[in-house]
């Protein structure tokens, strides 16, 4: 099955299911009546222990960004504390199951992720693949639907921005970009965003780039932006920028200040 064909249908995969409790998320100021909220789909590379390393010999491996965004847990944590907005976590691996992918999407349990095997999901059979959408997808995004639902009832329109990070080279190609905001049908939040950020002669700004949020390939933000007309946007931030502390402070100054501005945008809209 296309991406575009999984990504645009629409699923319900909440409704009249029981959800146990699990430890797939972590929420930070979740009572914030500050209308932004953060969402990072990618922050863990935790597996686990039941898992293993999903079979993969080299445990280093596990280090790469094939289990998780480098950096974003860090700068999307900075950024809720100078905003005192809300934020979400997942707290596993996107190798377990990809919390941006549509179940019976073929890349939410990778069998391959960036040329690496991932043995344990390889034939995965669907008692296995649902026990992991029931523990850890699920959860997840019942726990980010139930943010946004508190957010309406206090008469905020929600600011979902989803934070990412991406590497700086694919393909032997040495990507440019210091930042790209991927936006689709929703302009909102992407072109004041990107008009602020071209100001800056330091910054290489990708409109839609690396990825583009035209294919579509996310599962949070087409139910929970796209779905419900709140205002989204994707944010990417180049991995070699944000690893160590100090990036990840720097960026999350410039990433609050971007934010600040366009909330103040939208207010006078």
């Amino acid at each position: 099955m296309l991406l575009a064909e999984i990504a645009n249908r629409s699923i319900n995969f909440f409704e009249n299911q029981a959800c146990p409790m699990s430890q797939s998320f972590a929420l930070i100021n979740e009572n914030s009546e500050n209308p932004i909220f953060l969402i990072a789909d990618h922050a863990s590379r935790h597996i686990p222990e039941e898992y293993g390393t999903l079979g993969i010999e080299d445990p280093s491996l596990l280090r790469r960004h094939i289990a998780w965004d480098i950096g974003i847990e860090d700068v999307t944590r900075r950024m809720a504390d100078k905003l005192q907005a809300t934020a979400i976590f997942s707290k596993f691996s996107r190798l377990l199951i990809d919390p941006n992918r549509y179940p019976d999407d073929p890349s939410s349990c990778p069998p391959i992720s960036d040329g690496v095997t991932v043995p344990a999901n390889k034939q995965l059979d669907e008692a296995e693949r649902q026990k992991r959408v029931d523990t850890y997808f699920r959860p997840y995004q019942e726990a980010i639907g139930r943010v946004l639902e508190q957010k309406l009832k206090i008469s905020q329109t929600p600011i979902v921005i989803s934070m990412h990070s991406f590497t700086p080279i694919m393909d032997d190609f040495e990507r440019p970009w210091h930042i790209g905001i991927l936006w689709d049908q929703d302009g909102r939040l992407a072109l004041p965003m990107l008009e602020i950020l071209n100001k800056n002669a330091s910054l290489v700004v990708g409109d839609n780039e690396p990825y583009s949020a035209r294919e579509p390939l996310g599962f949070t933000m087409n139910e929970h932006g796209t779905k419900k007309d709140i205002p989204h946007v994707v944010v990417e931030i180049r991995q070699d920028l944000i690893d160590t502390h100090h990036g990840a402070e720097k960026w999350a100054s410039m990433m609050t200040d971007l934010v600040l501005q366009v909330q103040k945008k939208l207010a006078t809209v």
